[in-house]
């Protein structure tokens, strides 16, 4: 283990990184088989899977050198007691955290099929609701038990390095301060040498994650958390996409810029009518793909009531999710922007007093409403929308004895309608327009709500999940249409995001597809629109069917009136930033790189003509969009006449 001449102490921190090394190694395995997709086990995949994984094991391991290389370097002779007091209970620590990080990961995979990422970033900020869905989500017993028996295995395996290193002299100084400078060197070329974009050797996401460390990822991600665009990804000169992104606007129709505007879009919308000035709910429902909806060819009937809603509705069926998070579906509905790379504006800082949705009404006399069944703390959402003039109503406002169940999450969707009828009911009550923004939880692990309601047992499942949800929709819009208000008002539902972002690229276009139905009986003719489109197109289409005037800088268009001359859709996954159009999807990366994927097939295309100006496009719209956020140019001061 130890080569001669190099002393006995150092046995223990190279058994340790070799330790390290073998047991991610382990730990890759097991992704891979819990993954299912043994295709992945195939020498040309296999290989590069573990090869890559080493390096970055090694990248990962080489951080906890320092710390043991100085404990056996510099501990005097003759005080081997206390060295094994010490360096026993430093190793038996560490094996408990290695194992827990291990365990851990295998929670992560299955529900985001990734390596850590800013998602396990922010949890360390949301621990009492990470930790609640987890103790409700599963049973942690079997996860305990592992837990310890892989930290007792771990630690009898350093055993013998332990006492050899407690029973061995001290080495000689000199030898002490040239292993501490290797140690500390080491992660140093780690840090700089070995880049996240060397696992991207395929163009099969699954095998791209496992050849990642949780460790490593980890902390990449906590470093990564927020992403200059100009910085890291492929941009243009700011006139030129600017340039190319007024042409997105003008190809679809007259458009009247504003002239000597910040921000290339700043635009006056001018409305088909007069306006209608009716009352607007608008509910993003927590997890709802389309694949749950028969509409979309579901056969389990989990959605009767939406199913049956979308007869009556603008049904549109080409809808994509910007993001896989709550706060990415709330970003495009509320700020009509593309998803720009890092964490939502809602969790970033300055994201104050901007240019939303809930502006145009409020600028009309309406009361902006953001009404959520959770503690609105979470994710910022309070923050947010109580500091872009919403009024802000969260769980703390249901009595206790008014909710029939809750979990980490919040409370049941039809505790969260009821408190949204009361609210609803005042302000009709004193004569005040609404637009009441809902956000639900119920469609969310640990999958429970009150029992009785649908034939499938509570916290059972996610299509037990998905039929409750539909089933309290039901009894939200019948207990409506008894209210007063409900001949005047407009119904938006759609999703927040789809259940599941697993898929063979980094953004599987099939598993960003969610419904969208507008629904207001006597005010809003049915119809099916298949246009493809975007969540950050819901406002700008709400507000023309309204034919409402006003001043936008929004990025999205009206899906119905200009959408048919454009379509095209965004999408992001961490940090990948993604534009579809005319059967292409553009994916933007850090490092300035950048890809073709068709999207029939999912395999990477040729960039020829087609695909080079829509690589364009996509550049010009996530340059602008970050740009106009870095510069502040989305705040309300830019959009005032």
């Amino acid at each position: 283990m130890v080569s001669p001449g190099l002393p006995k102490r150092f046995a223990l921190p190279l058994r340790l990184l070799i330790s390290f090394v073998v047991f991610n190694a382990a730990v890759r395995l097991g992704l891979l088989i819990f993954n299912g997709d043994f295709s992945l086990l195939a020498p040309a995949k296999a290989v590069p899977i573990f090869a890559i994984g080493m390096v970055f094991d090694v990248a990962a391991g080489v951080w906890w050198l320092p710390l043991f290389v100085m404990l056996t370097a510099f501990w005097p002779s003759g005080w081997q007691r206390s060295l094994r007091l010490a360096a026993g209970l430093m190793l038996l620590l560490m094996c408990a955290m290695f194992s827990f990080i291990a365990v851990a990961e295998f929670l992560f995979w299955n529900e985001f099929a990734a390596r850590f990422n800013f998602i396990a970033v922010d949890y360390l900020i949301y621990t009492r609701e990470v930790l609640g869905n987890i103790r409700e989500s599963y049973d942690l017993r079997p996860a305990y038990a592992a837990i310890v028996t892989l930290t007792l295995l771990l630690f009898a395996g350093q055993r013998g390095a332990l006492r050899a290193a407690v029973d061995a002299a001290a080495p000689r100084r000199r030898q002490g301060l040239a292993a501490l400078a290797v140690a500390l060197l080491l992660p140093v070329m780690s840090f700089f040498l070995v880049q996240p974009r060397f696992k991207e050797f395929s163009e099969d996401a699954q095998a791209v994650q496992l050849s990642g460390n949780g460790h490593y990822e980890f902390w990449s991600a906590f470093r990564n958390n927020e992403i200059d665009y100009a910085q890291f990804y492929k941009s243009a000169p700011l006139a030129r996409a600017y340039a190319v992104l007024r042409s997105e606007f003008t190809e679809i129709g007259p458009t009247n810029f504003r002239p000597n505007a910040r921000m290339p879009i700043d635009r006056d919308v001018a409305g088909r009518g007069d306006e209608r000035h009716l009352n607007v709910v608008l509910i993003s429902v927590e997890s709802l793909s389309a694949e749950f909806m028969s509409a979309f060819g579901n056969r389990e009937n989990l959605t009767p009531n939406l199913d049956r809603l979308a007869g009556e509705s603008l049904f549109f069926t080409r809808l994509y999710a910007t993001g896989l998070r709550t706060v990415r579906g709330l970003e495009a509905i509320t700020l009509s922007v593309p998803p720009t790379p890092g964490n939502s504006i809602i969790k970033r800082p300055n994201n104050e007093n901007l240019a939303t949705l809930g502006e145009v009404f409020k600028e009309r006399g309406y009361e902006p409403l953001f009404l959520y069944g959770g503690y609105g703390y979470f994710d910022n959402m309070n923050a947010f929308f109580g500091g872009n003039g919403y009024t802000v109503v969260d769980r703390t406002a249901i009595a206790k004895d008014r909710i029939h169940h809750e979990n980490i999450w919040g409370v049941a969707d039809e505790d969260l309608y009821s408190m949204a009828l009361e609210q609803l009911d005042r302000r009709h009550a004193a004569n005040k327009l609404f637009f009441a923004h809902i956000m639900t939880t119920s469609n969310h692990r640990p999958f429970t709500y009150p029992p009785g309601r649908i034939d499938i047992p509570s916290g059972t499942s996610r299509a037990g999940a998905v039929k409750y949800t539909d089933w309290a929709l039901h009894e939200f819009i019948r207990q409506a249409r008894e209210r007063p208000w409900f001949k005047d008002t407009v119904f938006v539902i759609l999703a927040d995001h789809t259940a599941s972002g697993r898929g063979k690229t980094d953004l599987p276009v099939e598993n960003f597809h969610i419904p969208l139905l507008v629904w207001s009986p006597g005010n809003i003719k049915p119809a099916r629109i298949d246009t493809l489109a975007s969540q950050i197109d819901v406002g700008p289409t709400l507000l023309a069917l309204l034919n409402f005037s006003y001043r936008s800088r929004f990025f999205g268009h009206d899906i119905i009136h200009d959408g048919p001359g454009h379509q095209r859709a965004f999408m992001a996954n961490y940090q990948t930033v993604g534009y579809m159009e005319g059967g292409v999807l553009v994916e933007l990366r850090p490092q300035r790189r950048w890809r073709l994927i068709d999207v029939d097939t999912g395999k990477e295309r040729a960039a020829d003509e087609r695909g080079m100006h829509y690589l364009e496009e996509a550049v010009s719209y996530y340059q602008a969009a970050s740009e106009a956020y870095r510069s502040g140019s989305l705040g309300l001061s830019e959009s005032r006449p």
